[in-house]
Parts: C-alpha cells; structure tokens; sequence
C-alpha cells in the first residue's frame, strides 16, 4: 500500500486540494482516504481504472469534508448583535427543548444524531468514529430524528 501511496500521493492532494481550497484540509483527506484504504479493507472492484476509482473515492471524501466544514461554520457563526430578543429567546428555548429532547433517544440514536446535526460530521466519519456500517448510521440517524420530532411535538 506504501507504493500507491507514494505514486498517487501528488495527484490526490491536487484533486482534493481544487476541490477544498485549502492544504492543509486537502492532506488530511488524502491521508484519511489512504488509511480507509488500508484498515477498513475496501476493494477495488476493477469496473474503471484503478486511478479513476481512486479519485472517485477523493472527490468524494473532498466534497464531504466541504460539506462537513460549511455545517461546522453554520453551527459556529457568533449571533448576531442586532437580533430581535423575542426571536434570541424563542430560539433558545427551542434549542433547550432539542437538547432536552436528545435525552429520551438511546445512546447510539442520540450520538449519531448529535455527530450528525449538532456537528456536522459525515455519514463516513461518523461510521468511523463509532465502528459502525455506514448503513446503520443512516438508519440510526432517521430512527432518532423521527423520534426526537416525535418528543418535541409532544412537548409543544
């Protein structure tokens, strides 16, 4: 795996790198694309060209962690300071009931949930970092929304 590391090395930053506008982003997601490679025993399956398969598999995880990073800036924009404070209150009381409501979910619904919506992990990080297939993740992910909904209008 080292040699197609190094050969595809260069080529991957620069895809990934278009595609994030940013280096230091780019090199983790090549890295990061490598080592699934590597540990999570995905096979090329030899429909396409080895190289194309690969960036398929970049631009991919590229366009992830853009959507990841623009989740991440949505959740940690500074309130503004001219906000009405009848609307800062409704929303705070309405972030109190979603909180209060993530109480009632298991623990898996209620940590994919929050990787998910709170943090804006990608379906693919978020199977990685809890060891899980990438389908259960979804389906946790829509089994704890609807339940959490399901509390919320029972709350209002």
């Amino acid at each position: 795996m080292t040699e197609v590391y190094e050969k595809h090395r260069r080529r991957a930053v620069a895809i990934a790198r278009r595609i994030l506008r940013d280096a230091d982003e780019a090199e983790d997601v090549v890295q990061d694309v490598f080592a699934r490679l590597l540990h999570a025993g995905v096979r090329f399956d030899g429909k396409a060209a080895y190289t194309t398969w690969l960036h398929r598999i970049l631009i991919n995880s590229s366009i992830n962690s853009l959507r990841a990073r623009k989740r991440r800036s949505r959740l940690e924009s500074p309130l503004s300071a001219c906000e009405d404070p009848e609307a800062t209150a409704v929303e705070r009381e309405q972030h109190a009931l979603v909180l209060e409501g993530l109480t009632h979910l298991s623990e898996q619904h209620r940590t994919v949930v929050t990787l998910r919506d709170l943090r804006g992990y990608s379906y693919p990080e978020i199977a990685r970092l809890l060891g899980l297939p990438e389908g259960t993740v979804k389906s946790a992910l829509n089994r704890g929304r609807t339940r959490l909904l399901a509390h919320l209008a029972e709350a209002t």
